[in-house]
């Protein structure tokens, strides 16, 4: 209960803070650029300086936000990769040297590659299908409620859930994981799933998989409500089938919806660290690279200058896609 008064609390002046400095930034613009002066060339004058203005007003709280919590840690993280694990002395490249000769680096970074191929793919695969049957289905809106829930759920949250569907138990005993439980009704042995290399990195992407498929039908689900009826209706008419009126008419027109769910979906992939830290902590080949990072920087008495080389690798790894993400979506709109 306290805990919650808290949050409601921070909220309230949250909200509070925010519409007094909007209300009181604007009145003193117009204080300092009154309008209501008899001077009608002077007003006017003061009317286009305080437009001009008034959008930073809006814009400063983000921009300010921004510089802080992005653009100083970027330059700061590229300054702390230059020197050693306390961050006094000056290295060079020895960390970036040393990354690339490490075992369990490269373990991550293969890693990353499953969860990029993997991962995507999946989630827009199934979005896609399941926005083109719930369109189709009178309880649609029902399972795009029932789908779209998990990304409610925090990734740590999912990652609890999904241990009990993952749990083991000893042979013989009663099994409540659902995943070992089906295999035993079946005559099998039940598995330590999580702890199998290959196969438990594929069992960690589920997670994530089943979150953000959710994330795909939706926007997907809106892209194919959004294509002209006249197209569909002509390929009807000239003998198309489902099938092809959906491979040949449909996607094609809703490839840019696509690619932007397929590369906002691998920049997540990029930075996952929440789902490996609550089932494996990268025990048993299953290390990804922000885990890795955190794991240098934060554990075993803190290596700032291999902790913010790490973090150097996947800002580089992030942002081609964040760019070409940005000018696809802009390029999308423009041509609407």
């Amino acid at each position: 209960m306290e805990q919650l008064l808290y949050a409601l609390v921070t909220i309230v002046i949250g909200v509070a803070g925010a519409v007094g400095y909007f209300y009181g930034s604007n009145l003193l613009l117009d204080w300092i650029f009154p309008s209501n002066i008899d001077d009608a060339a002077q007003a006017s004058q003061n009317i286009h300086r305080a437009n001009s203005i008034r959008p930073w007003l809006f814009l400063g709280p983000a921009l300010v936000s921004l510089t802080i919590y992005l653009v100083y840690p970027f330059f700061s993280s590229v300054a702390y990769s230059l020197y050693d694990r306390s961050g006094t002395n000056f290295v060079g490249l020895a960390n970036y040297r040393w990354m690339f000769f490490d075992g369990e680096f490269r373990q991550s970074i293969y890693n990353n590659m499953l969860w990029l191929i993997v991962v995507p793919a999946a989630s827009t695969l199934f979005g896609l299908i399941i926005a083109a049957l719930t369109d189709r289905i009178w309880w649609g809106n029902i399972a795009k409620s029932l789908i779209f829930m998990p990304m409610a759920i925090s990734f740590v949250g999912a990652s609890v859930i999904w241990k009990f569907v993952y749990d083991y138990r000893d042979v013989g005993a009663e099994q409540i994981g659902i995943l070992n439980a089906i295999v035993v009704a079946l005559g099998g042995e039940p598995q330590i799933w999580i702890t199998l290399p290959f196969w438990n990195n594929f069992f960690l992407m589920v997670i994530l998989i089943w979150i953000q498929t959710g994330f795909a039908m939706v926007l997907l689900s809106a892209a194919l409500r959004g294509i002209p009826e006249e197209t569909i209706e002509a390929a009807v008419i000239d003998g198309a089938n489902p099938w092809q009126i959906f491979m040949k008419i449909k996607v094609p027109q809703i490839w840019g919806t696509i690619a932007v769910v397929w590369t906002t979906i691998t920049i997540l992939v990029l930075k996952v660290f929440d789902i490996v830290l609550a089932m494996t902590n990268g025990q048993w080949q299953t290390q990804v690279l922000a885990n890795l990072m955190f794991d240098w920087m934060f554990r075993g008495g803190g290596d700032f200058g291999r902790g913010a080389s790490i973090a150097v690798v996947i800002m580089i790894m992030v942002v081609p896609i964040m760019i070409w993400n940005i000018r696809n979506a802009r390029r999308e709109m423009e041509g609407r």
